[in-house]
Order: structure tokens, then sequence, then C-alpha cells
């Protein structure tokens, strides 16, 4: 998405039970367009039992064509995945206005931010494998047939062609993804032979895991009050100014966020395993958000999806110092037990508490 597209962006609410209600759902996918440097000109929803072949219904779709004429706007942004077939039909009653679902925006946002070799190719690999099935709604052109010297009669079409080569290349990045793997794996035997008690840093994008993280292992990771502004995961060695008897190293993983996109899943288990071998996890929650509770269940649901869900877990409730009345706004969160910490790691408020009590969980893991 380029800097100057103006975008609208739409989306559906079913009866179907959701973590999230329309509003704070459409105001999520505000932000990941916001991110990518898009303007947001307008918003629609509609109520639907069931998403149509279009994915809205024809008076909404009516209701678009309407606005462009005196918003000019140059991409729809659906809030779900579309199947190929919706995302088809929708483009051909818009057109010539883009179209495309929030998975695409959020690879779109993941490809953007990826720095190193194993992020662009986790995300190029989530990139391939969501095209796969919508390359021929993708190019027209490619109906043709193939042409030049050997390829006369009907030999194979220019869209068998690139299907062909995508899933080569998705073969290619799976090797290579495996080979990261097998390395990680072996970096994290060497290092519990080592000793170290492992702790992965893991919750909703943008509640503040890089900025606990740079405070607690006195480091300098990108940390931006953006979206998806870490990808690649960085393991540190927990400070020496913190009276910590156990030998502990954090790890930084990717965010998590509402209807994660099961290719992104897929593509980053290499990285996600990081949790996997973690001793302890630090689930990390901004208590300024109005929609925490949501998010807490979204982590946890996506935890349990990997099978990371049953190891001992240290809450941190992130930006107190966004809280006019702490003790009023903890009246109605469910978080009161002894294995939960109220910081600040932006303000470095609490971070002794948070101190004590991930030391007193590892203590018992190493007595266990």
């Amino acid at each position: 998405m380029s800097s100057t597209e103006r975008v609208l962006i739409t989306g559906i609410n079913t009866n179907r039970k959701q973590y999230y209600d329309a509003n704070s759902s459409i105001e999520e996918l505000g932000e990941l367009v916001r991110s990518v440097d898009g303007k947001i000109v307008a918003k629609i929803t509609q109520s639907l039992k069931n998403p149509t072949t279009h994915y809205l219904g024809k008076g909404k779709i009516q209701e678009i064509i309407d606005l462009n004429k005196t918003l000019k706007f140059d991409t729809v942004v659906c809030n779900d995945e579309l199947s190929p077939s919706q995302q088809k039909n929708l483009e051909k009653r818009l057109e010539p206005i883009k179209v495309i679902d929030r998975t695409a925006l959020i690879l779109d946002l993941f490809a953007k931010n990826a720095i190193t070799k194993e992020g662009r190719l986790q995300v190029e690999l989530a990139q391939h494998q969501y095209l796969l099935p919508r390359i021929a709604g993708q190019w027209s052109h490619l109906e043709r047939l193939g042409g030049g010297i050997g390829t006369r009669g009907p030999g194979e079409t220019q869209i068998e062609t690139d299907r062909r080569l995508i899933r080569n290349r998705i073969k290619t990045i799976k090797e290579q993804i495996e080979k990261v793997r097998k390395h990680r794996q072996n970096y994290r035997k060497n290092r519990n032979r080592s000793g170290f008690i492992t702790a992965s840093l893991i919750g909703y994008t943008n509640a503040g895991k890089s900025q606990l993280l740079n405070v607690l292992t006195n480091s300098n990771i990108k940390s931006q009050n953006k979206l998806f502004s870490t990808l690649d995961p960085t393991t540190r060695k927990l400070s020496n100014k913190y009276n910590f008897k156990n030998n502990i190293l954090l790890s930084d993983t990717v965010g998590f966020i509402d209807k994660l996109p099961t290719t992104l899943i897929a593509a980053f288990r290499a990285t996600l395993e990081e949790i996997s071998d973690s001793n302890v996890i630090i689930h990390v929650l901004d208590i300024s958000d109005k929609e925490l509770s949501n998010k807490y269940e979204t982590s946890n649901k996506i935890l349990k999806e990997l099978g990371y869900n049953n190891k001992p877990t240290l809450i941190v409730l992130n930006k107190i110092d966004k809280l006019k009345n702490l003790d009023e706004n903890l009246s109605e969160i469910e978080f009161h037990n002894n294995n939960t910490a109220y910081i600040s790691a932006l303000k470095e408020i609490n971070i002794e508490e948070f101190i004590t009590k991930l030391s007193y969980i590892t203590d018992q893991i190493r007595d266990s």
C-alpha cells in the first residue's frame, strides 16, 4: 500500500460469538491501515447472519460505489479473510477500486517491518501460501497459453506455470526455514545445557514487550508505538543490576492480533517455537486498553492453538502510567493473584516488584 492510498474499511457483524464486537474489530483494522500509511476516508459495517458470495450485501456494495463518487478512494479493505471467489466477485462489482482483505493487509504490514533474512523468508512463505489459491483471479492476462520454442500446441497455461513456480518457491523457502529451525533448536539445547532458565515475552501487539525487554536487559531494541514493529525474536540476558539469583534469558516474540492469519502462524512457527522451549511465559498486556480482557483471551486462544498454554505464566499489566486511578481500574479486572505484576516499562515503575515475582516462579522451577 502506497503512502497516498485513500482507503474505505468495511466489515460484517455476524450473530456468531466473537472475541470482539464489530466496532472494536473495525477500529483495530483502522490501526492496521494507518500502520501501512493508508489514509482512512470512510468506514462501513453491516450486520449479516453470514457473509454473502460478495462478502457484503448488494445494498452495501452500492453504498460503497456511491460514496466513491464523492470521496474518491483507491482501496477497500475488508475486515475478514475473503475466499478467492468472494474477492473476485467484489472486485468485479467495485472495479476499478482495489479490494484487499484483513489477511493481505497484515501480510503487507509484516513485509514492511521484516528486517532479517529469517523474517523476510517467513513473510514471503505466508504471502505465497496466501496467493496460491487466488492466482487465477489476480491477473486475467495469465489465461493465455505459454509461448515460445518447444511450447507449441495445447501446452501448459500460464496460470499453471505460475502455480508450479509458486509451489516450488514455497518448497524452497520451507527448506530454508527448516534449517533456521534446526539452528535454533541446537542453540536452545546449548543454552539449556548451560543452566539458563528461559522466559518468553508474549502478548498482543503493541502491549510493550520490546520496551520491557529493553528495560530488563539494558538493550536498545526497536520499540515503537505501532502494530508489529518487532517481528524477529530477540534473546537477551537479564541485566546484572537486578539481584536475580537464577541465570535467566528473556526472548521477545512476534505480537498476536485478533484473526491472526493461519498462514502467518504456520510461517512463523520456527520463531514461535522459542515459546515452546521456554520455562516461563511473561504475558504482557496494556492495562490502559479498553479491550484488555478481549485481547487477553485472544492471546490465550492463540497460545492454546500452538499448544503452549500450560506453562508457568507471569501476567504483566503494563502502562500503568496511563491510568488516572489505578485502584479504580483494577477493580474491574480479574487478574488478582500472586503471578500478576503491575508496571510501566516506559517509566520503569514497579520493575523490582516484577523481578520479585519472576524470581519466585523461577525458584519453583528450579526446585521442581
